[in-house]
């Protein structure tokens, strides 16, 4: 590859926009970054019974949010495919011209009977040879050239195809419109695209378009086709059986450096990532490593759970501004944000998305004097214990006498009282969580108490007490 090298990614706008196509894309722009070069963005819309305007501004957006615009020199588009219907029909034309194709007037029917009668698996080229010209319900066939076809991949190595396999395929349908083949090739050869990364269902098309890409007089791109995704099943990656949608990942607070990094991991390992036990790698070194030489074979699984340690590692890494910064677009408007960034560092550690953060310290910002919203399977819990209450109570005797209201004062505190029970922290600490949280697990307990404050935080304490019979239920 050279400076100079033209990559594309198109896709068709018929839906959401799936992780594969976003990990197709992401290897075609590190390759035009690394390089040079360009990635250029086709939209291919010429399925018009299923495609949407909202559908393209959706891969546009998404393709955005893990780093690909127009904003880059490297980028360009987005072209639609249906702005170059002429060109389609012109090339057809062209190869009919000079014999590379022919006019066949064979119903599927028709074909499906000399099948049967001959012993063949499909169409027999029936029409080569009679004189054909366009017609109504006529379709045009490339004559496919005896010999063998050799794709030269440069992820799979020389892929020979015995031509004989391969029937004479349609380039224009009955009504004169071009199949996706045609099409696709001759939109490469006008944006004058040299590399074509794709994932490798598309391989078996490949010998056809180079067949016509020679047949148009123009030299083939290169190839590369890379493994597909599948999932814990070894199953393709299917939108209606899996979660595959990158919107989806981006509204559940997942992060796109994360999503990038990940993506970029599904077939292709970065250099000395084995030797530091961890692929988490900037995009910087990403670009400057990813060869296609070094994409495996074998399909690649994606895991979801190794996704969400990825986006858990990276919410790790961001500086502490940042979090409390990017955190605070998932809380609700009246939310205090200065209470919640006493409390940032403290469940940073502990997120998998950004999506969770509410959930960890809602029971900050409930009005001073309101119920607590008890979890019952963590109150019956925690309050099985005949000490509970009374622990309780000897908390909030030592609490609200205490000079310092902070986490190291709170924690001796506590220390103190249950020393008297003969009680670890960790029980010691159930009833105290669940009376002002609502719940067992949470944040830390005593940075919690910390950005409560005091008054609040004894109010909830009496508050659990009052409410539980001698028998560890709630009145």
């Amino acid at each position: 590859m050279s400076t100079g090298s033209r990559f594309r990614f198109a896709p068709s706008p018929t839906g959401s926009f799936h992780v594969g196509g976003a990990r197709t894309a992401l290897q075609n722009w590190a390759l035009a970054r690394r390089l040079g070069g360009t990635l250029v963005l086709r939209i291919e819309d010429t399925d018009e019974a299923r495609n949407r305007p909202e559908w393209t501004q959706g891969i546009i957006e998404a393709l955005a949010w893990i780093g690909i615009s127009a904003d880059d020199p490297h980028f360009e588009g987005p072209h639609f495919q249906s702005e170059y219907a002429e060109a389609h029909v012109a090339a057809a034309q062209r190869l009919s011209d000079e014999g590379h194709a022919y006019y066949c007037d064979l119903t599927g029917e028709q074909i499906q009977q000399r099948s049967k009668e001959l012993g063949l698996s499909g169409y027999d080229g029936y029409s080569r040879d009679r004189g054909l010209g366009p017609g109504p319900g006529h379709v045009l066939r490339f004559r496919v050239p005896p010999g063998t076809t050799v794709v030269n991949d440069l992820v799979r190595g020389a892929v020979s195809f015995d031509n004989a396999t391969i029937e004479d395929f349609v380039l224009l349908r009955g009504n004169g419109t071009p199949v996706f083949l045609l099409a696709n090739v001759v939109d490469d050869i006008e944006m004058a695209i040299t590399d074509v990364v794709r994932a490798e269902e598309h391989l078996p098309n490949t010998p056809k378009q180079q067949m016509l890409w020679q047949a148009l007089g123009q030299e083939p791109p290169r190839w590369a086709h890379v493994p597909v995704l599948v999932n814990e099943q070894r199953k393709k990656l299917s939108k209606r059986r899996d979660k595959v949608a990158l919107e989806q990942y981006r509204d559940e607070g997942y992060l796109a450096d994360a999503m990038v990094n990940y993506l970029m991991t599904l077939g292709w390992t970065p250099p000395g990532a084995e030797e530091a036990g961890s692929e988490i790698v900037p995009w910087a070194d990403i670009e400057a490593a990813f060869r296609l030489e070094d994409v495996t074979h074998s399909p690649a699984f994606f895991d979801v759970k190794k996704l969400a340690a990825f986006n858990g590692d990276y919410i790790r890494m961001m500086p502490l501004d940042e979090f409390i910064e990017r955190a605070g677009h998932e809380l609700p408007p009246e939310w205090d944000r200065a209470k919640f960034a006493a409390i940032a560092p403290h469940i940073q550690e502990r997120l998998t998305t950004l999506r969770e953060v509410p959930e960890k310290v809602d029971f900050l910002f409930w009005p001073d004097g309101a119920a607590v919203e008890y979890d019952q399977a963590s109150w019956a819990k925690a309050f099985a214990p005949e000490w509970a209450v009374p622990l309780l109570g000897d908390v909030v005797g030592a609490y609200d006498g205490l000079p310092d209201w902070n986490a190291d004062a709170l924690k001796v505190a506590l220390e103190d009282v249950m020393s008297g029970y003969s009680l670890k922290l960790g029980k010691a600490q159930a009833p105290v969580r669940v009376a002002v949280t609502g719940r067992a697990v949470g944040p830390p307990l005593f940075e919690s108490l910390e950005a409560l404050g005091r008054d609040e935080t004894l109010r909830r304490l009496s508050a659990a007490a009052a409410r539980v019979d001698v028998s560890g239920g709630v009145e």
